[in-house]
């Protein structure tokens, strides 16, 4: 297991640097000098002085090897300086953190709301299988992958906010506004979550330890919920993990249809404005837990899987 540990933190670490390196070659693959790109994220005010416009370059050490800019970069962003915004002209620390937390609170409680829908789904269904009611979980689940995001969210916009006036349609400012934008992005988690808890459950009434319990005489119900449901959730940890990644960037729609100011709508400003430096702290920040949290996804289910944990031990 510490081999395997051990292993997977080389592995996080070198592909954190590698993003990162990515995302400080942006001002130099995109048009125009980046010189005065990367000097206007780091002063405030235009710099219309040609002379000025040198004198920066050389205090910056714009002109040393791309390594070497590198180093100093990735020194000042560990330190917490992610420069300044261009549009906005603050420190792009200060746009990224709020905009963080924002999209992690909508991410977990998608997520949560999501799994606790799938656990109770791909349960049933599992117990029920080949019945109708697993064939109708089955079917209506696997219906929401077919449902996209930028037709839904304006519809549930159209029918909860306008028609009913139920829920607010734009905004965070309380767990109402939570509510629209969450059930848009929980559809697709709850298709797959709850075909990864029925494989799950499945596999584990008709394991060895399961079989051995039932003949012993455990009762049907206390065997479920003692060794069918806790094996049964594995698949969970890591599709889970995958998803918080996938929705920390991938929520962009989302947020932008519903006005929260998250990371996915902070992304979609800075691209569309060319805000370099702020582009580059969000995406680092995005990528770095993303790769952070898919890692201990996976050292969570290699401990929580017995098997697994023998294997690698």
């Amino acid at each position: 297991m510490m081999r395997f540990l051990a292993k997977r933190t080389a592995t996080l670490g070198v592909s954190v640097l590698l993003a990162s390196f990515l995302v400080f070659l942006i001002p130099y693959v995109t048009p125009g000098d980046p010189a005065r790109k990367i000097i206007r994220s780091r002063v405030s005010g235009e710099v219309v002085d040609e002379s000025t416009v040198q004198a920066l370059t050389l205090q910056l050490g714009i002109g040393d090897p791309l390594w070497m800019q590198y180093l100093r970069w990735l020194g000042r962003f560990g330190s917490g300086d992610m420069g300044l915004s261009y549009t906005s002209r603050t420190p792009v620390v200060e746009q990224v953190l709020p905009a963080l937390w924002i999209t992690l609170s909508m991410v977990v409680a998608t997520l949560a709301a999501a799994a606790l829908v799938s656990i109770v789904l791909g349960t049933v269904a599992a117990l029920r299988e080949g019945r109708l009611a697993d064939r109708a979980i089955t079917t209506v689940t696997q219906a929401f992958i077919a449902i996209p995001e930028y037709w839904l969210a304006p519809m549930l916009v159209l029918v909860f906010a306008l028609k009913l006036s139920v829920l607010p349609s734009a905004g965070w400012e309380g767990p109402a506004s939570a509510v629209l934008p969450v059930t848009v992005l929980a559809l697709r988690p709850i298709s797959h979550f709850t075909s990864a808890v029925r494989e799950g459950v499945l596999d584990a009434l008709g394991a060895e330890h399961v079989v051995a319990a039932r003949s012993r005489g455990l009762g049907y119900r206390q065997t479920v919920l003692k060794h069918v449901l806790p094996n049964g959730m594995l698949p969970l940890t890591t599709l889970v993990a995958v998803w918080f990644a996938g929705l920390l960037g991938g929520s962009v729609i989302v947020e932008v249809i519903f006005a929260i100011p998250g990371m996915g709508r902070l992304l979609y400003d800075a691209v569309l404005n060319s805000d370099i430096p702020l582009a580059q702290g969000g995406v680092v920040v995005v990528v770095g837990l993303a790769v952070v949290l898919t890692t201990a996804a996976d050292l969570v289910h290699r401990v929580l899987n017995p098997r697994l944990r023998g294997h690698h031990a």
